[in-house]
């Protein structure tokens, strides 16, 4: 899941993002409500959820709650703030946040947090994602493949594999440019090149042939990458 996370505050922020990242969450991190708003604009980052400091140099997080639900973005919005009055809370959630999280707080409550968000709405990830024979579970990190006998084969990916075939499987037969593939599996401002995508395909084809799977992803020169999926119930 990809979450973009705007903090101003450098200790703070670099906990959250560390955190979050040992959950296996991908976070991009802005200190600027300006960087954030034009991250949110990105169509090429796709966010699960959006957590917002409330007081943000340029424009502030409640602002940023505000243009996202004017424009009828149902992207789930978790408010951090030292504001802890009833009535700062009531401001925060009538502007559209669906969550707020006064400081000081524990880790371990942002966490739970987000799990109420991903319990409540339809933008997370569901529990599993099946394609053809190949069934995600986001509950391990792992591939489960169906054999023809109906036997199951669990495959163990790391952090990043499961984060590529992830995203070509909910793409099936369609086209994805290097450029794509980076901007939603690395974070938008790590530095990260074609040839680091490509050696990612390379591991997990490997690792898929290696468990004795068909290979279904097709590199297409100058193009990009595809999931080759045929419906055979067809």
């Amino acid at each position: 899941m990809r979450v973009l996370l705007v903090e101003d505050e450098p200790d703070l922020g670099a906990a959250i993002k560390r955190t979050l990242n040992q959950h296996k969450y991908l976070v991009d991190w802005v200190v600027d409500g300006n960087d954030a708003w034009a991250y949110l604009e990105n169509s090429s980052a796709q966010y699960t959820v959006a957590i917002l400091d409330w007081m943000l140099p340029g424009i502030t997080g409640l602002e940023l709650c505000k243009r996202l639900r004017y424009k009828a973005n149902p992207l789930p919005i978790l408010i951090l703030t030292a504001k802890d009055s009833m009535e700062d809370k009531v401001t925060g959630l009538d502007a559209g946040a669906d969550d707020y999280l006064v400081k000081p707080f524990g880790m371990v409550e942002l966490l739970a947090r987000l799990r109420a968000l991903q319990r409540r709405s339809p933008l997370f990830q569901p529990q599993q994602l099946t394609v053809g024979n190949l069934t995600l579970d986001y509950g391990n990190s792992t591939v489960i493949k169906q054999n023809t006998t109906g036997e199951q084969q669990r495959i163990t990916l790391t952090n990043k594999e499961f984060q590529l075939l992830e995203y070509l499987m909910k793409h099936p037969n369609q086209i994805l440019t290097t450029e794509q593939i980076r901007n939603q599996i690395w974070e938008v401002n790590a530095e990260s090149s074609s040839n680091v995508v490509a050696a990612q395909i390379r591991l997990l084809r490997r690792k898929l042939i290696n468990s004795d799977c068909a290979n279904p992803i097709e590199t297409l020169h100058g193009l990009g990458y595809r999931f080759k999926f045929h419906d055979e119930s067809k």
